[in-house]
């Protein structure tokens, strides 16, 4: 079977497709590309069914090789991308001749490239899903040199011509987030509710798919010592322990927890938090809780 081998694993680097929805009863999270916008629009251009699986690096790149003739698009995160040595366009379907090794370098910007093959990647599925999942351990273990991953059939759409870039919004050294309030703004003081729309928090070292951990303003709640009962968590949760630095969850989020969730936010400011360094600052802009009148 046609197959791609990798050379250089770099820093990480799994396989991610659509993710395993559904399954949070059994504590496995949704996982799936971090950045989703960027990894369907790498499976568009490539030709691929928007929930191919691709590969997802991260900082440093990596470098592979295929043993057939095959298109990849490289995305996400811009990076310098060769063939045999020669400069390839990033963003763009690049033709991979069996045999030839593409290197996708550092991340200029940002932290996650997508590698997206036409006809996609088929390592062993786990609950209906190829990708990789650090909290629950499923799917595929992080890629290290020598590794093979199958290749899927070519697609029956060839790749899309194009002479523009993917679009990528990019990551600036501060990022906005409108923040829904709740479902426990209730367990903080009002200043703690101020500060959320002019504090800035700072994205730490201590940062994974699993969640970014920010440092600034502590949010303080109305009992520091009251405990709250587990209850369920979504990716884009806002999560304040009782040091009172929040954990912005990501997609191998748990699907459960004990400390009270200020906010959630929506999917375009998951994937800008997917791409935000350490050293990125955060932002919020609070959306309050709807009034009811009776």
């Amino acid at each position: 079977m046609s197959h791609i081998e990798i050379l250089r694993s770099g820093a990480l680097t799994t396989c991610q497709d659509g993710g395993r929805p559904g399954w949070a009863h059994l504590a496995v999270p949704r996982s799936g590309a971090a950045d989703r916008p960027s990894w369907r629009l790498a499976n568009q251009l490539a030709g691929n069914a928007t929930a191919a699986c691709t590969l997802e690096t991260t900082l440093t790149g990596c470098t592979v090789r295929a043993t057939r003739d095959v298109t990849v698009v490289v995305g996400g995160a811009p990076c310098a991308v060769t063939v045999d040595g020669r400069p390839e366009s990033w963003g763009q379907p690049v033709k991979l001749v069996a045999g030839s090794v593409l290197d996708a370098g550092a991340a200029e910007v940002g932290v996650r490239s997508y590698l997206a093959f036409s006809g996609g990647l088929h390592p062993k599925s786990n609950l209906g899903s190829h990708s990789t999942c650090l909290l629950s351990g499923l799917g595929p273990a992080p890629l290290k040199d020598g590794d093979t991953i199958p290749l899927g059939p070519s697609p029956a759409h060839p790749p899309l011509p194009t002479q523009w870039p993917a679009p990528w919004a990019g990551v600036s050294d501060e990022l906005v987030m409108k923040l829904h309030l709740g479902p426990r703004l209730d367990w903080f003081t009002a200043e703690a509710a101020a500060e959320l729309a002019r504090g800035v928090w700072t994205v730490t070292e201590h940062s994974n798919r699993i969640g970014l951990r920010l440092e600034g303003p502590p949010l303080q709640r109305v009992d520091p010592d009251a405990e709250l009962e587990s209850e369920g968590i979504v990716a884009g949760a806002l999560q304040v322990p009782s040091n009172g630095q929040p954990i912005l969850f990501g997609a191998d989020h748990p699907t459960t927890g004990g400390y009270p969730v200020i906010g959630v936010v929506g999917p375009d400011s998951q994937a800008a938090a997917a791409q935000a360094r350490p050293g990125t600052r955060i932002r919020f802009a609070p959306v309050p809780l709807p009034h009811w009148s009776e």
